[in-house]
């Protein structure tokens, strides 16, 4: 037991310092290069909201490992010098409430605020809609604490007569449990008289004379023990339905979409390098979607310039920008199926090696999702369970090592995690009325980053209480199951939420539609709509062509001008339906740089010395202004 604890010590000062670690290496290669160098509080939150969610799920396997660290224990406080878990677990999740619900609104509201404002009046405006949210939440939790913010839990109310120690026990048997004879003969003559009068009460009363066996107690000895839960655990559980919520839709479509969405990336790679007039044949198709975008841009920013902002107005908005991410997916194919550079090469062989990575993947997760969804089924949804399944594969993995099961249960905890931000993802891409938020490598504004970061810790809270419940029989008599299978199963007017698993339902329905959509209609899609090009640059070129238009020159010529590329502060349009002026919440852009222009001057003159075709500087590094025109032979 020693070495054991000796152990989970150290591991419990390391794993805080690697997640830690990997939050920030995460925020460095994520984050959007128009964040470099700035934006330094929101990157904060970003970094603190990351490590408090990794933690929290860590903290479910650390709470399993204390209890085993105790499982030789003779006596309750031979344990006393364990991790105080419920103790921790209270702490993180109101820290985890606090990210939520106060600080990271506040860093989007500072980071979405007008630029042309100083710093102050940012703070002061970001900390104004803070304290009404902080108002309103506080006055809606204590009405609900005050109102219902009790715990409910049935009981056996079993009583029976004292007489003096005896000295045989010939007296007792299964058949006359209780301690006095006389009381069992009292009893059944009042009963009589309680039947014949009808008294239901009385019933109650004369049984709870002789209910002393809680084997042979009747179902008349159930009664209900209530007592006030305590205001952190109140704000825990509150929260936790919130997540939950939000964690049955997005996870049972995650679980789904998270494997399927990589086997099928390999399914549709490109199996070949596609020829320059193929190529010059999609830039110019690409040219006629950003002309259609562009006019679109132009079209909502005049309605925005009139103050028509209404609920239309946002929609558009949003169509738009979804058919911008799925137009930057097309850019990123074509850029994939007609390597340029001196490493042409070495490029398309890490594609192909890629797409190898995301079949195994795939395949990884397909056979986690199945497992989850088989292990719910069989372990919640069936009464009895059928099996304890995966409780039983941590267990042998225990045995084999210590912590190997611990270890395999935090990996099925932080995959329901990334099924979350999978399901959200997808969702986005097709439901008009979600915002789509999504991380790029590379390419990922605050805003987004802050976004996904609440979603996670709110989701994270839900995956807890799912995983104690999933797995009870694994993480039995930890400090967890006592917070989120005791007291929130109880709690008065959720508890039917829990008992009659309503979200575990919600969550295998979603992933079995979600199966039942990819095998039906994502292929015919795909076949279908057959784009091949382009982009997050195309709102930069809708955006700052609608604004010079002496830089777009022939932009309506698509043939001989089919990209055109351009720097744009790229914050400002996937956030239009915030409200106000400022950063995100108005189609404002902002030209190139000096130095971007001439950047991509240099770039273009040196093409044109070299004699190179116009087609084939696509890739010009993303520097602003680079055109991409078919050569006329």
């Amino acid at each position: 037991m020693g070495d054991f604890s000796v152990i989970l010590v150290v591991l419990a000062a390391v794993v805080p310092v690697l997640v830690l670690a990997v939050s920030v290496y995460l925020l460095v290669n994520y984050q959007h290069p128009d964040d470099v160098n700035q934006a330094y509080f929101p990157k904060l939150v970003v970094v603190l909201g990351l490590s408090v969610a990794a933690v929290s799920i860590l903290m479910l396997p650390a709470d399993v490992a204390n209890r085993q660290a105790c499982r030789h224990a003779l006596y309750n406080g031979a344990c006393s010098l364990t991790l105080p878990m419920k103790t921790l677990w209270i702490a993180v999740y109101i820290a985890d409430a606090v990210l939520v619900f106060f600080v990271i609104p506040f860093a989007m509201f500072y980071y979405e605020g007008d630029q042309d404002k100083s710093i102050a009046k940012r703070l002061r405006s970001a900390l104004c809609w803070v304290i009404v949210s902080a108002i309103v939440c506080g006055l809606c939790l204590g009405i609900l604490y005050g109102l219902v913010g009790k715990v409910d839990f049935t009981v056996r109310h079993l009583s029976s007569s004292v007489e003096s120690f005896p000295s045989s026990w010939s007296g007792f048997s299964s058949g006359q449990p209780c301690i006095s004879p006389l009381t069992r003969q009292v009893h059944h003559r009042l009963n009589a008289l309680a039947l014949n009068l009808s008294s239901f009460g009385s019933l109650f009363l004369f049984d709870s004379l002789l209910q002393c066996s809680a084997y042979t107690a009747s179902a008349s000895s159930e009664t209900t023990w209530t007592m006030r839960a305590t205001f952190p655990e109140y704000v825990v559980a509150l929260a936790t339905i919130v997540g939950s919520v939000l964690f049955s839709i997005f996870g049972g479509v995650g679980i789904a979409c998270l494997p399927l969405g990589l086997i099928f990336s390999f399914i549709r790679r490109p199996k070949a390098v596609i020829t320059r007039s193929q190529y010059i044949k999609e830039a110019t198709e690409l040219g006629k979607k950003a002309r259609e975008l562009k006019k679109a841009a132009e079209a909502l920013h005049q309605e925005e310039r009139s103050g028509n902002k209404g609920r239309k107005w946002r929609k558009n908005v949003k169509a738009v920008q979804k058919e911008l991410l799925l137009l930057e997916d097309d850019m990123n194919a074509l850029e994939e199926m007609y390597p340029q550079g001196e490493q042409a090469e070495t490029t398309w062989a890490f594609t192909i090696l890629g797409y190898i990575g995301k079949l195994i993947l795939g395949i990884i997760g397909l056979v986690v999702s199945v497992a989850w969804v088989a292990h719910i089924v069989i372990y919640l949804l069936i009464d009895p369970p059928l099996s304890p399944f995966l409780n039983e594969v941590f267990v042998k993995l225990d045995s084999v090592w210590g912590l190997l099961g611990t270890a395999a249960f935090a990996f099925f905890c932080f995959y329901l995690l990334l099924a979350v931000i999978a399901g959200e993802t997808m969702l986005g891409l097709k439901l008009v009325f979600i915002t789509i938020h999504p991380m790029k490598w590379g390419g990922t504004l605050m805003n987004s980053f802050l976004f996904n970061v609440g979603l996670i810790l709110l989701s994270s809270i839900s995956v807890i209480q799912f995983c104690a419940t999933a797995f009870a029989y694994y993480a039995q008599a930890t400090a967890a199951q006592e917070i989120f299978g005791h007291t929130l199963q109880s709690l008065r007017g959720i508890k039917y939420l829990y008992k009659y698993n309503v979200f575990q339902y919600a969550f295998v329905g979603l992933s079995l539609i979600t199966l039942v959509y990819y095998a039906l209609f994502v292929r015919m899609e795909k076949e279908e709509t057959n784009r091949e090009v382009s982009a997050f640059e195309l709102m930069s070129l809708c955006f700052y062509c609608a604004n010079d238009e002496s830089v777009v020159g022939g932009f309506d010529q698509i043939g001989s001008q089919d990209i055109l590329e351009v720097f744009q502060d790229s914050s400002n349009f996937p956030r239009l339906d915030q409200g106000g002026e400022g950063r995100g919440n108005g189609l404002r852009w902002r030209r190139p740089s000096g130095s971007e222009r001439e950047s991509a001057a240099a770039m273009e003159a040196a093409a044109k010395a070299a004699g190179a075709s116009r087609a084939e500087m696509s890739a010009a590094e993303g520097m602003a202004g680079t055109r991409v025109e078919s050569e006329r032979r």
